[in-house]
């Protein structure tokens, strides 16, 4: 019978050897470079602007949420016990910070002598108008919407809010219903002109002179309903081409604003050039005030963690105030809103 070796035994409820610090660090510093791997990839899709296949540009829109596992990396890092890592993981930390919150656009308020117009703006994707009209329309009343921008916009949808009482509160309207994701709609409590369409798009994206006047002063925005073709598979070099074509829109004099939904985030180099198109910044509304983190899509469907692709863009004479994402039930898209202050004339007879 073999000798028995009292080491081998712990007394019933004895706790086990702590593993030694070396082991504890080696496997903090493998867990910090899995965390920082994903995170330093996808960094290189979002700092390098090139055209991208469509699985990079599907990865980059979800660029904001890698600052967790940026921290994570960090964390890790620390733990590890090795500077060269905790600073490689600092710097991806920091990248990621920069990325998530851009430099504003640290614009003076408008000057109210000169006086301005308000339009309290809303943009919506209904998902093949399946959006509830009745939620829709509870939004524009309890908002004071006086311009609502739709996309996806069917003729079964139109029947729904006229039967909801959306006409009662935006009494104007410029629709071309249709089946599929085609059909658009502006709806308005202030005067609509149709100017024209964006050329080229792949989905109807039809240009609107709007023209508002309140306490003596009239405004005129020149609207575009935005809805680019989505970034997948064939759909890519259109997707490219819709928001180069969009681009081109924002060089128009007065005041610009497209609304909708562009299919793409701020970390599209795509989305970042139409924003300087015609060579004067524009001003992505949302992000200006801090929405990098309130998702616009998927509501619905996807088990996705969620990235803004819906817009409001506006010139730089366009100021903006509260802006605000709202779930609408029978969509995966957020109906986004924000107060347009745009510059007005005095009113003459």
């Amino acid at each position: 019978m073999p000798t028995l070796n009292p080491m081998m035994f712990r007394a019933r409820g004895q706790a086990a050897p702590p593993m030694p610090a070396g082991r504890a660090a080696a496997g903090w510093r493998i867990m910090a470079g899995l965390a920082a791997a994903p995170v330093a990839v996808v960094s290189v899709f979002r700092a390098v602007p090139r055209e991208w296949p469509t699985t990079v540009v599907q990865l980059v829109s979800f660029t904001p949420w890698l600052v967790l596992p940026a921290g994570a990396s960090l964390l890790f890092a620390v733990l590890g016990r090795r500077r060269w890592m905790a600073g490689t993981a600092a710097g991806l930390v920091a990248v990621q910070l920069f990325w998530l919150v851009p430099l504003d656009y640290a614009r003076a308020a408008p000057d109210a002598t000169q006086g301005t117009v308000e339009l309290r703006t809303m943009s919506l994707n209904a998902k093949l108008g399946k959006a509830d009209a009745a939620e829709i329309v509870r939004l524009v009343r309890e908002n004071g919407i006086t311009l609502l921008t739709i996309q996806e916009y069917t003729k079964a949808l139109e029947d729904r809010l006229a039967a909801a009482g959306l006409a009662t509160l935006l009494p104007n309207r410029i629709s071309a219903p249709a089946g599929g994701a085609a059909g658009n709609a502006v709806y308005s409590a202030h005067g609509l002109v149709a100017t024209g369409k964006v050329p080229g798009s792949h989905f109807p994206m039809p240009l609107i002179r709007v023209t508002a006047e309140s306490h003596g002063r009239r405004a005129v925005v020149e609207l575009t309903n935005v809805h680019t073709r989505a970034p997948v598979g064939v759909g890519l070099p259109k997707w490219r081409s819709d928001l180069a074509a969009l681009g081109q829109l924002v060089s128009r004099p007065g005041n610009v604003v497209l609304a909708g939904d562009f299919n793409a985030s701020y970390d599209h180099a795509e989305f970042r050039r139409l924003l300087q198109g015609g060579g004067r910044a524009m001003v992505d509304v949302g992000m200006l005030q801090g929405s990098r983190l309130l998702p616009t899509w998927p509501m619905e469907d996807y088990a996705l963690p969620g990235i803004t692709i819906d817009h409001l863009v506006a010139s730089p004479s366009v100021f903006s105030a509260d802006y605000a994402v709202h779930r609408v039930p029978g969509t995966d898209h957020a109906a986004i809103m924000a107060t347009l202050i745009v510059p007005g004339t005095r009113c003459t007879a």
